[in-house]
């Protein structure tokens, strides 16, 4: 394809052009070439209908279907040569087109606009990205789900403030980020429902003389309806804002978990070994193995984050309609895209690979105190103490096996007897932390069968 600089759209108005640093600030074909594909699509479904409306003929409609399919084969292909000179990818596209087809492609922007024109290919690639994201979330929660099944009844501790708390399962742990990823997993989806609607006739501003049928390019493309409102179809981004939003939220989720990871992963905590192909070496110390993946992941919140800040910071003060500075709204909502979908398959590989160390886990759960609430709740229940007696006598139980160096349930019962007389010997039934998690059956607890349930429920969902 030639450099047609002296063919600009600019037309009589501007006799001299830009010179090369205006080009190089107006032009944005370094990075809406992505959008190549969504382009041709759009222009497919426009040219289409101006044909089915008779404001084109077959003929013309024929050939320009023909040479919109060249076009995208040779940028599939790699043989599309870009062009900075003509701006973006719908002025690349068009004349290109007009290379290989000659009039007729004159004729395809009868009936819109730029504005509403790369307004419909922005949604287009956004909608993409959602479903993308939509199942690579699907792919994380079967692999947790799998984690989950497979320790339901492990125990492990769980923690407030990282501290011990109470124990848990490794499958109720995993059964966490399910209903985390399962919100955003919503979010996209509720994200993509709301944004279906078809800018794609609106013009420039005001809509178009011309008779065209917008309900046919919207069902063409996929779209519920057209969008209602000329104005606000052109100059909204609200539908890359919620992307950028929900995965903000999403790699927030992430990058929680990868903190887990990366602290379980130590041998000081040994809860999980992670593989070999999510991990690396040091270059000087042999016994390193560095949950690298893990902290990538956990780092790329920040870039997601910022990409949603300076788009919302593009859009805060622009009137209606279209402005210049909404050319800024792509590179940061391809880069959060990128970014986060390299996330979610990380983050899937690891959590397919990684196994739990069960031994280690259970150890954990039978220190810290762990039990010390199930004491609580034991001495409301049997001694029908009060709640905050119940609370004092643990703690002060607590404080003597800790002074002693030992757990609760190591204390003898003349020694809990010494704290309060009506403690009996059924209360070591309470203290193992197998007791303890087998008794938390409310709904959503960490009982094995609760556990199990939410396994199954989630697999339903998915189905």
């Amino acid at each position: 394809m030639t450099d047609t600089t002296s063919n600009k759209m600019w037309g009589g108005r501007f006799a001299a052009g830009p010179d090369a640093i205006m080009e190089a600030i107006n032009a944005s074909i370094g990075f809406d070439k992505r959008m190549a594909a969504q382009d041709i699509k759009g222009s497919r479904a426009h040219a289409a209908m101006l044909a089915a409306t008779g404001i084109l003929t077959d003929s013309d409609a024929e050939a320009i279907r023909e040479g919109l399919l060249t076009i995208l084969s040779e940028i599939e292909e790699g043989r599309f040569e870009f062009s900075a000179a003509l701006e973006d990818i719908h002025m690349n596209v068009e004349a290109r087109l007009k290379e290989l087809i000659g009039e007729p492609a004159g004729r395809l922007h009868t009936g819109r606009s730029r504005n509403d024109q790369v307004a419909t290919d922005f949604k287009l690639w956004v909608r993409d990205q959602l479903d993308a994201a939509d199942e690579g979330l699907q792919a994380l929660i079967r692999a947790l789900l799998s984690q989950a099944e497979a320790g339901a009844d492990w125990v492990m501790p769980g923690f407030t403030h990282l501290q011990t708390a109470q124990p848990v399962t490794w499958g109720h742990h995993m059964m966490a980020y399910v209903e985390m990823f399962g919100r955003d997993l919503s979010r996209f989806r509720d994200a993509r429902k709301r944004m279906n609607e078809c800018p794609l006739g609106a013009a420039a501003l005001a809509g178009t003389s011309f008779p065209i049928d917008r309900e046919m390019t919207a069902e063409a493309l996929g779209f519920d309806r057209p969008a209602a409102n000329s104005l606000d179809a052109v100059s909204d981004r609200d539908f890359a804002l919620e992307f950028m939003s929900a995965a903000s939220i999403c790699a927030m989720h992430l990058s929680r978990f990868a903190e887990e990871l990366v602290i379980w992963s130590s041998a000081q905590f040994r809860f999980v070994a992670l593989s070999d192909r999510f991990s690396t070496g040091s270059s000087i110390m042999p016994q390193k193995k560095n949950p690298d993946a893990a902290e990538l992941i956990r780092a790329k919140v920040g870039r997601i984050f910022g990409a949603n800040t300076a788009l919302m910071m593009v859009m805060k003060g622009l009137p209606l309609a279209y402005s210049k500075d909404m050319q800024e709204d792509k590179e940061q909502v391809f880069d959060a895209a990128d970014n986060l979908m390299l996330a979610l398959a990380a983050m899937t590989g690891m959590v397919g690979d990684m196994t739990a160390e069960r031994e280690n886990l259970a150890a954990a759960a039978g220190s810290g105190f762990s039990t010390a609430t199930d004491l609580a709740d034991w001495l409301v229940r049997v001694p029908n103490l009060p709640f905050r007696d119940a609370h004092h006598v643990t703690g002060t139980l607590v404080a003597m096996a800790e002074k002693q160096g030992c757990d609760l349930p190591d204390l003898t019962l003349k020694q809990m007897q010494s704290v309060h007389g009506e403690i009996t010997k059924d209360v070591f039934d309470v203290l193992g932390v197998d007791n303890s998690v087998n008794s938390r059956m409310s709904y959503g607890g960490t009982a094995p069968a609760q556990v199990r349930a939410q396994v199954t429920r989630w697999k339903e969902i998915l189905k």
